[in-house]
């Protein structure tokens, strides 16, 4: 608890915890971190409901005032102290940039190398750290060397940049993808192994598996696939894009061979940054997109010869990850779970109202999904914009037509009540 309060007390002396004169930066530093502290000592069930402790946290970030954003699944507001943070390395760098930039802050990727690994469980030597999802993934799909013949599983769910990777690979290599095309929400793990199984003949090598589903927030039995995909010898890819630091889990609970996610999503790191793991033994075996003069070493360090970079983002990374943890990753979890359940059960009783997702926690957490019987998606989202200033995004993806709500930690229940009013709104006119 000390360390939490240091942590943030600190942070305030260096870049402030809001753009306010040094007292009100000071005061408003030591009241966020007065209710972190108040938060850990409470029980699990009531601190994820206590509404005068969130908002106390929620003035950490920096979001409007005038416009509710419930569409943080696409990429999440960094706290402030991020955000200084980011300031503050960028700035340093301009001073002697050939200098700060590759003497001194270079040298802090190691400390949030393990940093990283040790919030994921898993060795720091198997973790790599990039831009975001599509990348991680992207250097696994375009890395593995695979033969003309070969197959993939996948969802046509899964999230478009995966699926034109893979539609790629295809094109000049020959694969072949098998799809799976699920009928969500599923409640039933068995069924979705089942899907995978019975797309799945003696020429499959890779199963791609998305642990939640970006387009209803639906989680898939991550652990049971991946289990599977070992005792028949695939390999296993993870798209935890939206799970890591939204769930609490570790790599290591289900051990896939690669796993990529990005940390502007629920860690609410800087813009543009993402995390890719790749099992030990697999490391020297798979080729980088950007190779250095020894791309069959097993070093995890490979996959990081990116050229210049900002290094601003990339260090900052340290500080939501400290964030993240003076929350506690189950209370955030329980508490975003809390917030999706919140409004879901609220339109869910309008009778033109259908929710897309599952209120059971093992199948969903903040990402929440719902259409209005007879509106298209895109016509509610810009009626809750223009009518209500409540930033949503439509959803309209195979087989899947809805409206898409992610609140965040930020997120009261108050700002879920506007909201739960506006739907009902349009829903009855």
């Amino acid at each position: 608890m000390s360390t939490r309060r240091s942590f943030f007390r600190k942070t305030a002396g260096l870049a402030g915890a809001l753009a306010l004169g040094p007292l009100a930066t000071r005061a408003i530093a030591e009241d966020v971190s007065d209710a972190l502290l108040r938060l850990n000592k409470l029980p699990l069930d009531q601190s994820i409901t206590d509404e005068d402790l969130w908002s106390t946290i929620a003035q950490a970030y920096t979001a409007s005032p005038t416009i509710l954003n419930l569409n943080n699944g696409g990429v999440s507001p960094q706290p402030k102290i991020v955000q200084d943070a980011v300031d503050r390395y960028y700035h340093l760098s301009n001073e002697a940039p050939t200098y700060y930039m590759w003497q001194i802050l270079d040298k802090g990727r190691e400390p949030l190398r393990r940093k990283l690994a040790n919030l994921a469980g898993v060795s720091a030597e198997e973790i790599a750290i990039n831009r975001n999802t599509t990348e991680a993934l992207g250097i696994v799909t375009y890395g593995l060397t695979l033969n003309k013949g070969d197959e993939i599983v996948m969802t046509r769910q899964d999230y478009p940049n995966m699926v034109h990777a893979w539609k790629q690979k295809e094109l000049r290599e020959g694969i072949k993808i098998k799809w799976v095309n699920l009928n969500l929400p599923v409640e039933d793990d068995e069924l979705i192994l089942r899907e995978f199984v019975n797309a799945t003949t003696p020429k499959t090598r890779i199963w791609h598996i998305t642990h939640m589903i970006n387009w209803t927030g639906q989680i898939l039995p991550v652990k049971k696939l991946c289990e599977e995909a070992r005792k028949r010898n695939i390999i296993s890819i993870v798209d935890g894009a939206h799970t890591f630091a939204h769930m609490d889990f570790r790599i290591s609970d289900f051990r896939p061979d690669y796993f990529g996610t990005s940390l502007h999503k629920w860690l609410s790191a800087p813009f543009g940054t993402g995390m890719l793991y790749v099992k030990q033994e697999n490391i020297a075996g798979l080729f980088p997109i950007f190779p250095n003069d020894k791309p069959t070493e097993s070093n995890i360090r490979k996959f990081e010869s990116l050229g210049t970079r900002s290094f601003a983002p990339e260090q900052a990374i340290g500080q939501a990850i400290d964030f993240h943890l003076a929350i506690g990753a189950r209370r955030k979890e329980e508490r975003l779970r809390y917030l999706k359940n919140y409004w879901c059960e609220k339109v869910a009783k309008h009778q033109r109202i259908k929710l897309h997702v599952s209120l059971k926690p093992e199948y969903s957490c903040a990402l929440g999904t719902f259409s209005i019987d007879g509106m298209d998606p895109n016509d509610v989202v810009n009626r809750l914009f223009n009518g209500f200033q409540i930033h949503t995004t439509a959803i309209k993806w195979e087989n899947i037509s809805c409206v898409r709500v992610t609140p965040h930690v930020y997120t009261a229940t108050r700002d879920l009540d506007r909201f739960v009013e506006a739907v009902l709104k349009i829903a009855a006119s």
